[in-house]
């Protein structure tokens, strides 16, 4: 479908594309060590700070929502305590500043525009104590970030300004060789948008390391959502997962093969009204010398209103394309066939180049929904300083509205 012309994103996206390939390292080496060893103190105790500026524009070419731009500042300020006699503890603000609010963000202060999810707003973001006194166990428990797999059920939403944390307990052992396992309660979900969801949800995964071969996970996680408005979010679900090594083994000393396998199964839980659904996960590619080539599909399956498969403790802005438009399963589930070429350049591959190409239909394949296409460059300068510019484009065919969205980022983290 035809789109209207961006002329002032387009500018800035090409701005910021050359000054990721033009500029030097904003701090010298020097400076940065100096940085990092005042920050530390104690035997591994430390002051975390991570700034984060961000534009998005987002326009849309159907319905009333104007074009939203938003420029927002997010920081963060943390305090590692030392260890001490195995126990340790972490305290984090989090806070998001509005420099231009020309955008919905998320909890409908602006309607009338398109949305960015991004709510100036001030937060305890993170405050846990952990204990690592029993061998190969480490036991967490407070306000705290869970990431398992992809983030594709349990993720912290990092994409967005304000980060999802979780009041909950997690325990991690090591104990048996090659075996990672994660068991854990959840109790409150702090979400990227600054509100808080009651949850009771136990939640499992084991990792077992096959070398070479790659990595075998199962899991299982049982969300009980106790709010009434959030009861059809309720779900149990079963899976495994079986993914190329995070290291893949060369041959040919300049080649290596990437692949994924994952059954997922869903159903009703508690609260939630009676359903099932199963997803698949499917990948195969390659890399070869700098740049890896993959082929994928995901599919989640869908029988109707609240009967789709659905992750909502997810980190979906990473799934089935940049522009959000399938945040939540349709009603007729979705299947997305895409390809991704990843491209590393520059001394210590600090410029990562990407591009996506998605197709999007129904579970069966019948109704076309539509497709997008995904572009991002990334700049490192070291382990504390990165540039972003990052597009994505959505064209509409049975499904929501054309959407094009534009980000151009700053980060310092320390």
């Amino acid at each position: 479908m035809p789109q209207q012309p961006m002329k002032a994103p387009s500018c800035a996206l090409s701005l910021a594309l050359l000054s990721l390939a033009a500029i030097g390292s904003p701090v010298s080496a020097d400076t940065t060590r100096a940085i990092e060893d005042s920050l530390k103190f104690g035997k591994g105790g430390a002051v975390k700070m991570d700034t984060t500026y961000r534009y998005e524009h987002v326009n849309q070419d159907r319905g009333p929502q104007k074009t939203a731009n938003a420029n927002t500042l997010r920081t963060r300020l943390g305090v590692l305590s030392p260890a001490f006699h195995g126990l340790q503890g972490y305290v984090e603000y989090e806070g998001t500043h509005v420099l231009q609010s020309d955008y919905n963000n998320g909890r409908s202060n602006k309607p009338g525009y398109s949305t960015v999810a991004d709510p100036g707003y001030n937060e305890l973001n993170q405050l846990w104590l952990s204990y690592a006194g029993i061998p190969d166990t480490l036991i967490k428990g407070g306000r705290q970030r869970i990431k398992l797999d992809d983030d594709r059920f349990i993720g912290n939403v990092g994409w967005r300004q304000l980060e999802t944390t979780f009041d909950s307990v997690l325990i991690t052992n090591k104990s048996l060789k090659d075996l990672t396992v994660n068991v854990g309660y959840i109790g409150n979900v702090q979400t990227f948008t600054a509100t808080t969801e009651n949850i009771n949800a136990p939640i499992l995964n084991a990792n077992y390391n096959l070398g070479d071969y790659g990595n075998l996970i199962g899991y299982g996680y049982w969300l009980d959502y106790t709010e009434r408005e959030n009861f059809e979010k309720s779900s149990q679900t079963y899976g495994l997962r079986f993914i190329n090594s995070a290291k893949p083994k060369k041959f040919y000393d300049h080649y290596s093969l990437l692949y994924t396998a994952e059954w997922s199964y869903q159903q009703d839980y508690l609260h939630s009204s009676p359903y099932q659904a199963n997803r698949f996960n499917l990948m195969g590619g390659f890399t070869a010398y700098n740049v890896s080539f993959q082929g994928a599909m995901e599919q989640l399956n869908g029988s109707g209103k609240n009967r789709t498969f659905d992750t909502p403790l997810g980190t979906n802005h990473a799934f089935q394309g940049w522009a959000d438009i399938f945040l939540a399963t349709p009603d007729k589930g979705i299947r997305d066939v895409f390809g991704t070429v990843n491209a590393n350049f520059m001394e210590n591959d600090s410029l990562l180049l990407s591009a996506i190409y998605h197709d999007f239909t129904d579970d069966t394949g019948r109704s076309h929904y539509g497709k997008e296409w995904d572009l991002q460059a990334v700049k490192k300068f070291g382990k504390h300083y990165s540039l972003l510019a990052k597009y994505a484009n959505y064209d509409a065919d049975a499904f929501s509205t054309d959407t094009q969205k534009v980000w151009v980022q700053g980060n310092v983290n320390f």
